[in-house]
């Protein structure tokens, strides 16, 4: 028996269609509900269905006078306030093509960035790092739109280009990737199969807006449904999380492993006696959190695991619980395999996660790279980079990466992305860059080098704060007299992260 999981196909997504108008479907019978709050240490700013969908048609109309046409790329320079989500919707909904990016993104990263794409515009917060750009739409221009009159929406094909998230390339230079408008037809599957929402839920996620996780799970999703999106304000620290839950009423917790554990470290926490269950995905939930959780809180842990190209496809969920050892079960509607380099291995055999190329919620392409876009497929099948073993249940446990992608609090990151900006330090004769766990499910990104003695960590982090994002530095570094390698001279990353504890 192949491993290989069929059980049914996802109904085909409605033509003609837009992703925005899917997302706030709920907007006129729903119009007093709040739909998304910014939830604050000092107070929420609550928006109700009516009022965010005035201000995100508003903004559409005001983009389109501002001179922008449909198929036209906005990059999106904001940080983790409303008018995030509002931009990303409001484009979509005039067939502009939205680009959000991390406000932690260097002013180096962003002009990358703008060379690659030539955006027609930057939507721009006061206080986030930009880049030069001829046509800058600031983000007070952007509140004055939301009064303006609703545009109307922009249907069409749902397999035409909708947004664009980034993320990094195994080659190290980062990737565009392309999203069609049907990308959240197929999330229905990840709602019934992994978070389980309904209308009544009030889903808090801890991520920022720019995340493809916190777009999605903490925005996208409830709202489809006439749920409730909870965002932590950017004044909210990690501490204060447990409060928030319990203060806001969420009935469901969205996070990466780490912020679990972030959690669990205090010594007091709430009740929680809203909180039904949590969801993780980003990185591997590690089988002692998830227990240590649910003996601190009494709810569950359901874990996903995906990709920026496809967001989560395989998944527990509270009708089909996995035991921890497990990532969980692909979604009903998906098509998955575990692959050799001659097709789908017997049950039970490890190989590459691949999900199949017709999966609605697949990426278009990479932008302006068709040769990584076929380097990802191998014949039907979309190659996600990471090892599995299928088993005979359909549940897929995990075996790590199959290439060195390296995992910075849910983000994936190339090496070879780091190792290209210290490659022009003065005083580094090699660097390199690689996952070390520190302790049991805790890993960080570690920098190794050789070179000047008189180097110093404090350099290398200030060095690196003006060349990366904050979660692609290295969090420590290790100087070696050489770096490992093999006869040809190789780079042994992976005898890096025993030299770390040495």
């Amino acid at each position: 028996m192949l491993s290989i999981f069929d059980q049914g196909q996802h109904p085909p997504c409605p033509a003609p269609f837009n992703l925005a108008a899917h997302v706030l479907q709920h907007a006129g019978d729903r119009a007093a509900h709040p739909a998304v709050v910014i939830a604050g240490a000092n107070g929420d700013e609550v928006w109700t269905y009516a009022r965010f969908e005035t201000a995100v048609r508003g903004i559409a109309t005001g983009l389109i006078e501002a001179g922008l046409k449909p198929g036209d790329l906005l990059l999106m320079r904001l940080g983790n306030t409303v008018e995030f989500p509002q931009v990303f919707l409001a484009a979509i909904s005039v067939g502009l093509i939205p680009v959000p990016t991390s406000a932690q993104l260097t002013a180096p990263e962003v002009a990358q960035i703008i060379a690659d794409l030539s955006p027609a515009a930057v939507v721009r917060a006061p206080d986030v790092i930009s880049a030069p750009h001829a046509r800058e739409i600031p983000l007070a221009e952007i509140r004055r739109m939301q009064s303006l009159a609703a545009a109307p929406y922009d249907l069409g094909a749902p397999d035409r280009l909708a947004y664009v998230v980034y993320t990094s390339g195994t080659g190290g230079t980062p990737r565009a990737v392309a999203h069609a408008h049907r990308a959240v037809w197929a999330r229905q599957m990840m709602i019934r199969d992994w978070a389980a929402l309904s209308a009544s839920d009030r889903l808090l996620h801890a991520g920022a807006f720019n995340w493809t996780f916190t777009l999605g799970t903490g925005i996208m999703d409830p709202l489809s449904l006439g749920a409730t999106a909870i965002i932590p304000a950017p004044d909210v620290d990690l501490t204060a999380l447990p409060a928030l839950l319990d203060r806001s009423q969420a009935s469901v917790f969205a996070a990466v492993p780490g912020v679990y554990r972030k959690i669990l470290k205090q010594e007091n926490l709430p009740e929680l006696t809203h909180l039904r269950h949590g969801l993780a995905a980003g990185e591997k939930l590690p089988a002692d959190l998830r227990k240590h959780w649910q003996q601190r809180t009494g709810t569950p842990i359901y874990e996903a695991f995906g990709m920026s190209e496809c967001s989560t496809f395989v998944s527990s969920a509270p009708h089909r619980p996995s035991d921890g050892a497990m990532l969980g079960t692909p979604q009903t509607g998906r098509r998955v395999a575990i692959l050799s380099d001659e097709g789908p291995v017997p049950i039970g055999i490890e190989g590459i996660i691949a999900i199949h190329r017709d999966d609605p919620g697949l990426m278009l392409r990479y932008l302006h790279a068709p040769e990584a876009t076929q380097a990802r497929f191998r014949g039907e099948w979309f190659l996600t980079g990471d090892r599995g073993i299928m088993h005979e249940t359909g549940e897929i446990e995990y075996c790590g990466r199959d290439d060195d992608m390296l995992n910075a609090g849910g983000y994936r990151v190339s090496p070879l992305e780091i190792e290209k900006v210290f490659a022009t330090h003065d005083k580094i004769t090699q660097f390199a860059a690689a996952e070390v766990e520190v302790k049991p499910g805790v890993r960080i990104i570690v920098g190794f080098y050789s070179g000047r003695e008189d180097v110093t960590d404090a350099e290398l982090q200030a060095f690196a704060s003006t060349q990366l994002a904050a979660y692609k530095r290295p969090k420590a570094y290790k100087r070696l007299t050489e770096l490992p390698s093999n006869p040809n001279g190789k780079l042994l990353r992976r005898a890096l992260p025993d030299l770390f504890k040495d």
